[in-house]
């Protein structure tokens, strides 16, 4: 038996023997998917180089390792722990789950607009929410990624949002994903869900953190649908532990005049991957997916996005930077697609990327594939090192070469950083970059 056939009897293994005792097993339609997700699962198999979207991302150093369910309360965490990741303000309602699983006592409820309901996806599960079942795994298909599938099959939690019509969710929900001492060898899957109403707004800060280093999994699902008038946006702040591996999907559905904005922030994890799709479906949607990726060490990230133009009169704008050190290695593969009947779309993809080592490597691959003829679409990749001239400049005004490289990478990064319009959040990711630029005291000063 080869590895891969090895890793997916693995998996297939963990799910039997835990089927009776995840969130809905006595839920008739939740025990279908999940049976249904395992099959189609073990119908793919892993991704290898050889598929086409897997051709730069190796999986091996997941398929060496037996990963198992986590153990429940594995490792005590407090709220000292997870300060250092929480946003005081503007968010006031904070979901926090650790290992796997929701806890209450880490998590700070607040007063919710009338109607709303942000509560953990293993109690909707439980409960076998008929509203749920109408859009769990509706977007994000079990058919398609094998990582979606296990996914289906093994969701242990998450969050589960839903926003009525014509409701706005002022202020932000964080819903915070903690990796413990006690997750290592552990897979966390985690499945969000979240469900706008017509003309309803919200924002959602997805944060996955990991507490100590350790070879664990996430695997985690986002799904966002934004019914006619609707708007939801996500920010995604990703510190996994250097020695993990996060492995993720984002689906979203756009009704007209619709707008969705995901903001994906790549830190951490030996190996990341994220799949980002979109497919706006009526006239006047608009969807905004902005990112920046750092590596160093032996780092890999990977970007896959996906945006589909399916009807006329649909927008998008799409800029990613990654800025890669040590050994560390950048994927990036934008497609944006204009089905014949979107006419009169509009569309832009850029992707930036810096290579502050000879041995640092980026593998960048925008495409357009366009059915229509009356269509605005642009694209474009650009690979860079830093500007000697620009160094030069800055040396010759007192300032020592270290500082003045840490101050253009900062530049480089921040187009992507001041974009954001939470300060907090913006000012976390300025933080986060700033320690890991050397000398950065100095340019603070």
């Amino acid at each position: 038996m080869t590895e891969i056939n090895e890793t997916v009897g693995h998996f297939k293994g963990l799910y039997t023997e835990a089927e009776d005792r995840l969130p809905g097993a006595s839920v008739a339609w939740v025990a279908r998917r999940r049976q249904a997700a395992i099959n189609r699962f073990a119908e793919q198999g892993m991704p290898a180089p050889r598929d086409e979207e897997w051709k730069y991302t190796s999986l091996r150093p997941i398929e060496k390792r037996a990963f198992a369910l986590p153990e429940p309360d594995a490792h005590e965490v407090s709220l000292t722990d997870i300060d250092p990741y929480v946003f005081d303000e503007p968010t006031a309602h904070r979901l926090v789950f650790v290992d796997g699983a929701y806890s209450e006592r880490l998590s700070q409820a607040s007063a919710l607009p009338q109607g709303v309901t942000a509560h953990p996806l293993s109690q909707a599960l439980d409960a076998g929410d008929e509203a749920l079942s109408h859009h769990l795994g509706h977007y994000a298909d079990p058919e398609g990624t094998p990582f979606v599938a296990l996914n289906t099959a093994l969701m242990s939690d998450g969050v589960y949002l839903h926003v009525p019509a014509g409701v706005t969710v002022a202020t932000p929900i964080h819903v915070l994903f903690v990796a413990s001492a006690g997750a290592e060898e552990r897979v966390l899957s985690y499945r969000n869900v979240l469900v706008a109403g017509e003309g309803a707004s919200a924002t959602v800060l997805e944060s996955y953190v990991g507490l100590a280093e350790g070879a664990y999994l996430t695997n985690t699902v986002t799904e966002a649908v934004a019914p006619e008038g609707a708007r939801l946006a996500v920010y995604k702040l990703q510190e996994e532990a250097t020695s993990g591996y996060h492995i993720a999907a984002f689906e979203a559905y756009q009704g007209g005049a619709s707008e969705v904005y995901h903001h994906n922030m790549s830190l951490g994890a030996r190996l990341a991957r994220n799949d980002i799709n979109d497919a706006l479906d009526h006239e006047g949607a608009h969807v905004g997916l902005n990112g920046l990726y750092l590596g160093d060490g032996r780092q890999h990230v990977d970007n896959h996005t996906r945006i589909d133009h399916l009807q006329p009169r649909t927008t998008s704008q799409e800029y990613y930077k990654g800025i890669l050190d040590g050994r560390s290695r950048g994927v990036f593969n934008g497609k944006v697609v204009v089905q014949p009947q979107a006419q009169e779309t509009s569309s832009d993809q850029q992707n930036r990327n810096l290579l502050l080592s000879r041995n640092a490597e980026v593998d960048p691959k925008p495409e357009l594939e366009i059915f229509a003829d009356d269509v605005s679409c642009t694209h474009g990749a650009t690979i860079g090192q830093l500007d000697e001239d620009a160094l030069f400049f800055l040396q010759t005004r007192g300032m020592a070469y270290a500082e003045a490289r840490s101050l253009l990478i900062f530049g480089f990064a921040n187009e992507i950083i001041e974009g954001i319009p939470i300060e907090q959040v913006r000012y976390r990711l300025e933080d986060r970059l700033m320690r890991r630029l050397p000398h950065a005291e100095a340019m603070e000063e």
